[in-house]
């Protein structure tokens, strides 16, 4: 390549195009208002009267304290290089509090402001860890919590997303993530199973002679689930980080994704409980937005709609069976559907990827006569949950050392909107 096109191919790269900035720019706000009030409506229906203002205000909290930590240090770790063979596994602190990001810096090979996939990028880092609050809800203490998430997202989410989008082993080795399906969904999967784990079960869950534990409002679920579809939208729409046919497909296959999900889950419904449920339905939809995510950028309407059956079937068995049978307190499925949903649609990348939406010499999956895209799959998938696990167990000990981590007996019975907050939510 002569140096004359060279230069003239850096300058088209850095030129700022005003309509794939628009377009992340709705799709950052898109993607704020999946935690807020999204993700906090979602969970704040589904536990107890006495519980929501306490998973109101996680959500809230958490919004506020991992925006400032992915600026002033969560960011340059995610997606600067640190240089040599530690890049394989950490960025470096170049850019620290934003220091050597300027207002008009261009991203490196994209035509957007850097600082506005700094924004974009940090909310997918508020939503991760907010995924977990699913697992520990109505038995975790406020401090613990707040101390927990924040030495999770600096020492888990962090590591991860630099592993798999910043130059790191995952993505060197031709993983597809699109959009979160590792760094998001199994990584906060994962590490809300082991939460469940680690706590113990609330007072009464799955307790011969006492009373079930049920959703306090389906309606709030209901606005929760609408809000959380919609900002999807622009969580996997986004991710190509432009206004273009990527996008469009990333659209659709999240949509149908979903959608079969939910028609699946009800179908089981209507035959195994002879009646279908609105949480159900709303449950279904949120593992097929996670099952199509890391899959958007490379799967077509086929694939888009298999993967959503797929996790609607597995995610049910997962939610409806498996926890019961093993005794684990996922109190608001988080495993049961952003784990083994981000499990499912990260391995069925490696069936479904398609040169049709990756292009000419892009990857393809096993159906289209790639095996090695299904088997780079797995590796990533594996690494993830055992990252994520190892991580989370440290993590949890270390945490219930300093402060303490679950509520007393008292406390929990009480509810942690009061005991916790000093509020209540109804008179």
């Amino acid at each position: 390549m002569s140096e004359e096109l060279y230069m003239t191919e850096q300058v088209v790269e850095s030129v700022l195009d005003s309509g794939n900035t628009a377009w992340i720019v709705v799709a950052t706000i898109l993607v704020l208002m999946m935690t807020i009030p999204g993700l906090a409506l979602f969970y704040g229906g589904l536990v107890r009267r006495k519980n929501i203002l306490s998973v109101l205000m996680q959500c809230l909290i958490l919004t506020a304290v991992i925006i400032i930590e992915w600026v002033i240090i969560g960011y340059s770790l995610a997606f600067t290089s640190s240089g040599g063979s530690a890049n394989l596994f950490i960025g470096g602190f170049d850019k620290i509090f934003l220091s050597a990001v300027g207002v008009n810096d261009i991203l490196e090979g994209y035509s957007i402001p850097e600082l506005l996939f700094v924004s974009f990028q940090g909310m997918f880092a508020v939503i991760t860890p907010a995924l977990i609050i699913g697992a520990f809800a109505e038995r975790i203490k406020f401090k613990g919590f707040i101390l927990f998430s924040v030495f999770w997202a600096l020492l888990v989410y962090n590591p991860l997303a630099h592993w798999v989008w910043g130059g790191g082993w995952i993505g060197e080795l031709g993983a597809i993530d699109f959009a979160g399906g590792t760094v998001v969904h199994i990584n906060a999967g994962v590490s809300a199973l082991m939460m469940a784990v680690l706590l113990g079960r609330r007072k009464g869950w799955n307790t011969p002679g006492e009373a079930p534990i049920t959703p306090h409002n389906i309606p709030f679920v209901v606005i929760g689930t609408a809000l959380l579809w919609m900002g999807w939208l622009g969580f996997n729409g986004g991710s190509g980080l432009a206004a273009d046919g990527i996008s469009a497909n990333a659209i659709l296959v999240t949509n149908l994704a979903a959608a079969a999900a939910a028609l699946t889950w009800s179908l089981l419904d209507q035959i195994i409980n002879k009646k279908p449920t609105v949480v159900g339905f709303c449950t279904g939809v949120i593992a097929g937005l996670v099952a199509i995510t890391p899959a958007a950028g490379s799967t077509g309407v086929f694939g888009g709609i298999v993967i959503g059956v797929a996790s609607g079937l597995i995610c049910f068995w997962m939610v409806a069976h498996v926890k019961f049978r093993f005794g684990y307190d996922d109190s608001l499925d988080a495993f049961g559907v952003h784990g083994v949903g981000g499990i499912i649609g990260s391995i069925l990348i490696g069936v479904f990827a398609t040169q049709e939406i990756t292009g000419e010499g892009g990857a393809k999956g096993a159906l289209y006569g790639d095996w090695n895209q299904l088997w780079i799959q797995f590796i990533a998938t594996v690494a993830t949950i055992a990252f994520s696990a190892l991580m989370t167990w440290v993590l949890f000990n270390l945490v219930d050392k300093l402060v303490g981590i679950r509520v007393s007996e008292i406390e929990e019975s009480i509810g942690l909107d009061i005991s916790e907050h000093g509020e209540i939510a109804y008179e």
